[in-house]
Parts: structure tokens; sequence; C-alpha cells
């Protein structure tokens, strides 16, 4: 694996990017703060990421509703979603893995542990595009 995972992040916490940019230099990296810009980005984007790391609760478009955009999107449709929430309720969890993610970290998260899911994700991504 000699190519860098491409991550799109999307938290409208600037310290949870803050702690993406300094803790995931060994990837490929771009944050949005903005849902907003985040879809504009990745529905108007000619590189498609192997990972999305998406905040559930963000204002003016909630995580869920944006994964299911994504999924309903086919260019972006195979690109899986880790959900990362400080909400740890299982309503939460399930809408989440409902409408698509394939994963969930609870923040604050341990670092080494979202490396794993994501090197997971990388890999499953990869599966999918042979």
């Amino acid at each position: 694996m000699d190519e860098k995972i491409y991550i799109v992040a999307i938290d409208d916490d600037d310290t949870i990017l803050e702690i993406y940019e300094s803790g995931l230099e060994n990837y490929r990296l771009r944050t949005f703060l903005d849902p907003q810009k985040a879809r504009e980005f990745l529905f108007s984007d000619k590189e498609t990421p192997d990972v999305i790391l998406m905040d559930i609760m963000m204002p003016n478009i909630d995580g869920v509703t944006l994964m299911n955009e994504i999924h309903s999107n086919d260019k972006l449709s195979g690109v899986p979603i880790i959900a990362v929430s400080g909400l740890n309720d299982a309503a939460t969890l399930n809408d989440a893995l409902l409408f698509g993610a394939m994963d969930y970290l609870v923040k604050p998260f341990d670092l080494a542990e979202l490396e794993v899911k994501i090197k997971k994700a990388a890999e499953v991504r990869r599966q999918r595009k042979k």
C-alpha cells in the first residue's frame, strides 16, 4: 500500500479537525468545518476519497442526511463512511449505521482506534473498486 489513503473529514468542531490534521499526517487529508462546503466538494471533485469521517450533529445539514445524499450518488456510493459523534446513545448509533456509516466512533476517541477503522474502511473501498 504505497499510495496514501485519501480521507475527507467533516466536523463542525475545530478541535476535532486539528486532532485529525496532527494525528493523521500519514494520510492525505482534506478537512471541512462546514458540511455544506464538504457536500459541494464531494459532489464536484474529480477525485473520490477512500474514506469519509463525518460528524453526526452539525449545523445546516446533519451527518445522517449528508450520508444519505452521499450514498444516493453513483460516484460516492461506494465510499465507506465512519461516523464520529459525541453522542453515545443507541438511537444515534443505529441511525448512523442505518443510513450508511460503515463504522462508528464516539468522541473523545483514541487516535490508534481511529486509524484501525480508517485502514479497514480503505481496504473495503479498494476491494469494491476491483
